[in-house]
């Protein structure tokens, strides 16, 4: 499918933006520790820096936006958002199996680069992240807002932290529930975010168990929450039961590349990917929540610049408790 990647970005008007900043001070408790324009005198252009780095790896890749939500999400559920993901080596979070499908580094890596010139030992890696984050999903087609900067790169990063800390696909509601509310998220939250599946690709390995095919090829529903004509798409895409480690789809099927409320259309159509992607619909809870942003994209919009701002102030390292990376992939 044709890619709707736009080279405009929609922007919130005063008024709007306003209103996400009076939410996020009474919201966020990390935020201030944060500031907007944080680099306004230090490294003026620091954010078109990394825009402009992130629209290019775009222009050439439509994944990458995908990637770098995904990233972001794997970032400051473990640690906080500390760019503790990014640090190579031995027992990091990034050597765990679960994030050894991570991407996007390379971007996050060329930003840098091109900050340190300008501005060297000035801009964290973690600002990054968030910043390239927040700039994929507006060259996707989605919002566009400004977030706080002010982050400091974390010194620790155990893969051990990894599992306990992520969302797994099998997730149930409850589980996924728990797992937010350690992080300061919401229900609300919970369903707004998880709307980072209207974009990027996802490994057969993970939704695999959710159909079998006998030897004759015939298909049968593990989980039966899932639509049959979909399944047996993802069946095609997927052979030998779909445990291919290299074999990816996309999330979303009808607008792979484009941010926008497509995600929960298919929820509607018990279209979702994940096991975890369809209690949303399922669960009495989050049924309504679904329902609303499937008929009103901008609802979701709103909605999603609230959240993420509450995503990228998880636990994070300012003043001395963190540091500004010479390179992203190492401590200093």
């Amino acid at each position: 499918m044709e890619s709707k990647i736009s080279i405009f970005l929609p922007t919130y008007n005063l008024c709007n933006l306003l209103v996400l900043v009076f939410f996020c001070f009474a919201a966020c408790p990390s935020l201030g520790r944060l500031s907007f324009n944080f680099y306004a005198t230090s490294c003026p252009a620091a954010e078109l820096m990394v825009s402009n780095t992130v629209r290019a790896a775009s222009s050439n890749d439509p994944t990458i936006p995908g990637k770098l939500l995904r990233l972001l999400f794997h970032d400051c559920f473990v640690e906080g958002c500390d760019a503790s993901v990014l640090l190579q080596g031995n027992g990091t979070e990034r050597s765990d199996p679960a994030n050894t499908s991570l991407g996007g580094f390379s971007v996050i890596d060329s930003a840098k680069r091109v900050l340190e010139i300008f501005c060297p030992g000035t801009v964290s890696c973690a600002d990054i992240i968030a910043l390239a984050a927040r700039d994929a999903v507006a060259i996707a087609g989605g919002p566009a807002f400004q977030i706080p900067t002010g982050r400091k790169d974390g010194r620790i990063s155990n893969s051990v932290n990894v599992r306990p800390n992520i969302v797994d696909t099998s997730f149930t509601m409850d589980e996924m529930i728990k797992l937010f509310n350690s992080k300061g998220l919401s229900l609300d939250d919970l369903v707004t975010l998880s709307g980072a599946h209207t974009i990027g690709l996802a490994h057969c390995s993970a939704f695999s168990d959710r159909f079998q095919q006998d030897s004759k090829g015939k298909l049968r529903l593990v989980d039966t929450s899932l639509d049959i004509t979909y399944a047996k798409e993802l069946s095609k895409k997927c052979p030998a039961g779909g445990s291919s480690t290299s074999n990816t789809v996309s999330n979303d099927p009808e607008t792979s590349f484009a941010f926008d409320n497509q995600y929960y259309g298919n929820l509607l159509a018990h279209k979702g990917l994940f096991q975890s992607d369809s209690v949303l619909l399922e669960d009495g809870r989050t049924r309504k929540q679904v329902e609303e942003f499937a008929n009103n994209e901008e609802r979701f919009f709103r909605s999603w610049g609230e959240s993420f701002l509450k995503l990228t102030t998880i636990e994070v390292k300012t003043d001395n408790e963190g540091e500004i990376r010479q390179s992203c992939s190492f401590t200093n």
